[in-house]
């Protein structure tokens, strides 16, 4: 997913995230002058500093390209919206999209293949394959761009620790601590000790999340044949986990209908003290929900059982099909410059963190790789007199990260099944007498046959 969010996670992402405006085109060559002018995604809700850093990117760039004019419209990748704008045409030129759907996409030929355009970048053949893979075509053409990637972290608010007693410079290790620290935070301040979220999909990615740390999958996929494994240990201890939170301890509060920007702005706010999203998330709780970054805290999930991972996605840069030519063109030299070059250029990074800390925005948040570790060391050392996000409170992600075992999202019909397992999160959270094995049995049918269906 794009935590971000996915989230998000986009995101992310992102997290990782970023509403549904008309695309503008002009003719299938552009205008009359010879210039094309193409819309580009940019995040909902940014604040006015925000927005004058995305613009002066956009000026960087006309510069750079006099035949290319941009603007800039505001898109979130939403579950429930995201179809309606596809078959309607309405999406921008580019666009991001998650992970979950980049194959789908370019399967039904529903965003454009720019894969001819994107071979020729002078980085198309250093991406780790395993980020590249969810923008390619089967041969291994890459149609929609990797240009983030993620993995989940526990997020928390070191105010609150500190309001209940507890040590925000030591985060919880297991989760036999992050549910001590969640009544603490709970029984001392009165807010939220753990919150998750519970729909438009965000239910069952978070659910996924809690099971692949625990040990377990919700789907096996060895190539052609995709299986369900939804009624399984490992779910039902990630459910008694959360039930036991909310009806145990009362850690949880009285939301739980949560969703990536809900609980987003909850978070920054102050009304939640831990929640999972993507690890990269702080972007958007800095830029789009006003977060005091002296409150922030940012470490890796727990892993128990010995097939544990962390749950990875992250977010492609995807091209709209009903872009001309000129138009395609222009949008990968965009998503060549706005995303991309920031992360192997040392003069391209160099701007992108000037242009960003002059406008008080984050520089130097982090986030998993799209190319190596190596490479991604070596950008971040060129930046590092812009950083100004508070590294220091985010070391129990970044000192420890790397060392988790990496584990995809569900390969095959990914979105459908985290919609699936949505109202099985809400009615555990909402019903002290929830049948669990009912839930599980209904949702391990339901998932298998989506999974069928191909």
């Amino acid at each position: 997913m794009t935590s971000s969010g996915k989230a998000a996670a986009l995101g992310l992402a992102a997290a990782l995230s970023l509403s549904t405006l008309a695309a503008c085109s002009t003719d299938d060559e552009g205008s009359s002058d010879g210039t094309v002018t193409i819309e580009v995604a940019m995040d909902v809700g940014l604040d006015a500093d925000a927005i004058a850093a995305f613009d002066a990117r956009i000026e960087q760039f006309e510069k750079a390209n006099p035949d290319i004019g941009v603007e800039h419209v505001e898109y979130t990748w939403d579950a429930t919206t995201f179809a309606a704008g596809l078959a309607g045409g309405t999406l921008p030129d580019v666009f991001p999209v998650p992970f979950t759907d980049g194959r789908g996409l370019i399967a039904n030929e529903q965003i454009a293949d720019v894969s001819a355009l994107v071979a020729e970048l002078p980085y198309a053949d250093r991406y780790n394959p395993n980020v590249s893979q969810a923008g390619e075509d089967e041969d291994g053409d890459i149609w929609a761009v990797p240009i983030a990637a993620y993995s989940q972290g526990l997020h928390y608010n070191r105010a609150l620790f500190t309001q209940a007693g507890l040590d925000p410079d030591d985060p919880p290790a297991t989760w036999d601590e992050v549910r001590e620290d969640a009544k603490a935070i709970a029984d001392a301040t009165g807010q939220v000790g753990y919150a998750t979220m519970t729909q438009s999909n965000t239910g069952g990615w978070i659910l996924t999340t809690l099971v692949n740390a625990m040990g377990g999958s919700v789907e096996d996929f060895d190539g052609e044949t995709a299986t369900a494994t939804i009624d399984t240990p490992e779910m039902r201890k990630a459910l008694d986990y959360l039930r036991t939170l909310r009806w145990t301890d009362n850690s949880m509060g009285s939301n739980f209908l949560y969703d990536w920007g809900g609980i987003n702005q909850a978070f920054a706010s102050g009304q939640i003290g831990m929640y999972v999203s993507g690890g990269g998330n702080y972007g958007n709780l800095f830029t789009q929900n006003a977060l005091d970054p002296s409150v922030y805290g940012l470490t890796v999930l727990p892993l128990e059982g010995d097939d544990a991972g962390v749950l990875g996605g992250g977010t492609l840069a995807a091209v709209n099909a009903k872009a001309t030519p000129a138009e395609q063109a222009a949008a990968v030299k965009w998503i060549d410059f706005y995303y991309m070059q920031k992360l192997f250029d040392q003069d391209a990074a160099v701007l992108d963190a000037q242009t960003s800390a002059a406008a008080d925005q984050p520089v130097g948040a982090p986030q998993l790789p799209v190319f190596d570790q190596a490479t991604y060391a070596e950008q971040q050392s060129w930046i590092a007199e812009y950083v100004n996000v508070p590294l220091e409170q985010m070391t129990g992600y970044t000192e420890h990260v790397f060392e988790q075992p990496l584990l995809a999202e569900p390969a095959r019909s990914t979105q459908d099944l985290y919609a699936a397992l949505d109202p099985v999160v809400q009615s555990v959270l909402t019903d002290q007498d929830a049948d669990i094995d009912q839930l599980l049995d209904a949702a391990q049918t339901q998932v298998q046959s989506l999974l069928d269906q191909g």
